[in-house]
């Protein structure tokens, strides 16, 4: 079975057709690469398969461990193990990084029938993660995201991954803003916590971020469809030829 099977999605905004008949299978372990140039509907996809509000499906279905994805509330997603990294993390002024953690850990635990996280636990839990990800337990006591370099928002998505032992992380453009120091210090996180357990949606326009995560699987999207599809290699040859011969693609 696979983990999750997106079949044939049709999706949009506004009346406007974004994804127009996209299809997707991933395996658990699994790393996929989703590029493409602005406006072929990564960040779309994204946010259909997390739930995000605003998107109408007008054909199509998403399966995620068998069941039916679109018919769940965007919590229940996540209380099913589906993660989203945002391109541009939000701060939350007046909430601390621990108090954000703490609350959204519990809530998916108990809509995983697990027993909430004592506060002791949750910060011992929360500061050994923390620890192998090299982030500095000083910012887990700082507002969610408020003032946060660009690298230490993701390195802040990354914890959550981690923390919340999400089955299916969706990385939305993570290389966004980081500087190349930056960049390696994130993906060597995201390395670290790749398993058999565990599959990957890596968006991506540059190769750069795919020198540091080698993913099993690359598509090429263009205007709502995967327009090819390959290895690694894939990569490379976008490199070296660009997106304009998907361009044109009808």
């Amino acid at each position: 079975m696979a983990l999750l099977e997106v079949r044939d999605l049709h999706a949009g905004m506004d009346e406007r057709e974004i994804l127009r008949g996209f299809d997707l299978t991933v395996n658990a372990g699994e790393v996929h690469a989703i590029m493409g140039p602005n406006g072929s509907g990564k960040t779309t996809l994204s946010h259909v398969i997390s739930g995000k509000p605003g998107y109408q499906v007008s054909a199509g279905q998403i399966l995620f461990k068998d069941e039916d994805l679109l018919a769940m509330e965007p919590e229940e997603r996540a209380g099913k193990g589906i993660f989203l990294a945002f391109q541009y993390p939000v701060e939350i002024p007046g909430v601390t990084t621990m108090n954000f953690l703490r609350t959204a850990l519990n809530a998916q635990r108990k809509a995983r029938g697990q027993e909430e996280f004592s506060t002791p636990d949750f910060l011992k839990r929360a500061g050994e993660i923390a620890k192998s990800l090299n982030i500095p337990q000083g910012m887990l006591k700082r507002g969610f995201n408020v003032g946060f370099s660009g690298g230490e928002k993701k390195r802040n998505e990354i914890l959550q991954m981690a923390l919340f032992e999400s089955s299916l992380c969706i990385l939305d453009e993570i290389d966004s803003g980081l500087d190349i120091d930056a960049l390696r210090i994130v993906s060597n996180s995201i390395n670290a916590l790749r398993s058999p357990e565990r599959a990957m949606i890596v968006i991506t326009h540059y190769r750069r971020l795919l020198d540091y995560i080698t993913p099993d699987f690359v598509h090429v999207m263009s205007k709502g469809r995967v327009r090819k599809r390959g290895g690694r290699e894939l990569a490379l040859e976008l490199e070296a030829c660009g997106y304009a011969q998907f361009e044109g693609a009808a």
